[in-house]
């Protein structure tokens, strides 16, 4: 093959892009790989990995405030935001450095610049032209923004600017109460600013079990987050000292920042999809079940395609489709059995379908049980609340898990194995649990499913 023709050119090193190149070169295809800023995309970057950087900073500075109940003396002096960043920096720049080592230890074209598809199987950088036996489009996402509202980087700033601030806001407005503005409105109260989300949606991470937003809204309201829900976004001025928003019914609030949270969009505009007749709506890539386009030998992964834009989704796609092309048939993905975590304090995770869906499909066979954490022996250590809710088919497979609770991200893991092995409760309730973790909590609500509760529930 000449320099510039690949069996897989991939447009986007991302978490969708880097992991379909390494799974393609570990089976044996050449593989270009095409980006125009560092390998590893917005969840290395600017997403995922610093976010969660500042969410243990901010547990940190929570536990220094909070020592004294532990019997620990301890005082909280302040936050250093250069310091933060620093520790945040480090982590970033060390996973990165992991990353380019691995894909140059591979073998893999890595092609610098900005691509543009410019033939079916063709992308142009710069001067150069590369083709593909099979192309996969991974360009990611943006931040977005609303009509209207101009986004300067200092006074209304997105995600991305929130990463670098190099101070903490006295005062904070996060518009939009999904994951992004959940997790920031976290960071900042636990540094010691004045939070307040406003959200268009009825409630909080809208797209979680009306119980866990329930039980969020409740810790929020408990550490003193303000939080406005049903109420739409109207506009925003400057002011002497921040900005003033004013929202649906003309109430005006103050602050020193605006961040804009009203979630991601597909980075697509400009690259070319379109002339090359691939079908799109609203910017998104169109694919099937198996990440192929409409058009022959072009597949999609990760934030340009619709559907829940996690890393880990567009990971697993990167290798589907490596597989795919590679002729391994691999089993498609089911989206609902991706885990879905908030990292705020508390943390929401959730895998499967929330009660409404589940009844909405199964009506009255449907089951749930919900265990307190007040019951688990490690939460009470920790000092957390929350709960892990079930909900099951009525002598059938578990259909979803529900989760609420400091850490319970960590417990994501074997509840995504009960839902996508389609385990029954029968099946998780014999199973031992180690004492005293917040993973008995798992198995306790499964016993309780199975019909032989050892704890009282609801």
């Amino acid at each position: 093959m000449a320099e510039s023709e690949f069996d897989v050119l991939i447009l986007g090193a991302g978490s969708g892009g880097y992991a379909c190149a390494l799974r393609a070169s570990q089976l044996g295809l050449s593989v270009g790989l095409v980006e125009k800023g560092n390998l590893g995309g917005t969840c290395l970057h600017v997403g995922c990995i610093p976010t969660k950087a500042l969410l243990h900073a901010a547990e940190v500075a929570d536990s220094a405030r909070d020592a004294a109940s532990f019997g620990v003396s301890a005082t909280l002096d302040g936050i250093d935001m250069p310091g933060v960043n620093a520790y945040k920096d480090k982590v970033v720049a060390r996973l990165f450095k992991g990353l380019t080592g691995l894909i140059k230890s591979r073998g893999i074209t890595v092609i610098e610049g900005e691509g543009r598809l410019t033939g079916p199987r063709t992308v142009t950088v710069g001067e150069s032209s590369y083709s593909g036996q099979s192309v996969v489009l991974a360009s990611g996402s943006y931040s977005r923004t609303l009509p209207g509202l101009e986004v300067d980087g200092e006074r209304v700033i997105t995600s991305e600017h929130a990463l670098r601030l190099e101070r903490v806001p006295k005062s904070a407005i996060v518009l939009g109460g999904g994951v992004i503005g959940c997790e920031f409105a976290s960071v900042w109260k636990s540094f010691g600013a004045e939070v307040t989300i406003i959200e268009a949606l009825p409630r909080l991470v809208a797209a979680e079990d009306e119980a866990s937003s329930k039980a969020l809204e409740r810790a929020f309201r408990k550490r003193k987050i303000n939080f406005m829900t049903g109420t739409p976004f109207e506009s925003v001025k400057p002011t002497d000292s921040g900005v003033a928003v004013t929202v649906q019914g003309g109430e005006v609030i103050e602050a020193e920042l605006l961040l804009v949270a009203v979630g991601r969009g597909p980075a697509t505009d400009g690259l070319g999809y379109d002339e090359q007749g691939i079908a799109m709506e609203r910017g998104f890539v169109l694919t099937d079940d198996r990440c192929r386009t409409n058009v022959e030998g072009v597949f999609a992964v990760g934030d340009i395609v619709p559907g829940l834009q996690l890393a880990h989704r567009g990971f697993q796609q990167g290798i589907f489709v490596a597989e795919e092309i590679a002729g391994l048939s691999p089993r498609p993905i089911d989206e609902a059995g991706i885990p879905r975590v908030t990292y705020s304090h508390p943390e929401i995770a959730s895998v499967g379908l929330d009660e409404a869906d589940a009844r909405e499909l199964h009506g009255d066979n449907v089951t749930t049980v919900t265990y307190d954490l007040g019951g688990n022996g490690k939460s009470q250590i920790l000092g957390t609340q929350g709960f892990v809710k079930l909900v099951g088919l009525k002598d059938g497979p578990v259909l979803g898990v529900h989760m609420v609770g400091d850490r319970v991200g960590e417990l994501i893991g074997e509840a995504q194995l009960i839902y996508n092995w389609d385990a029954h409760a029968e099946d998780v309730a014999p199973l031992v649990h180690a004492h005293p973790t917040q993973n008995e909590a798992l198995g306790e609500a499964h016993l309780a499913l199975a019909g032989k509760p050892l704890h009282a529930h609801s």
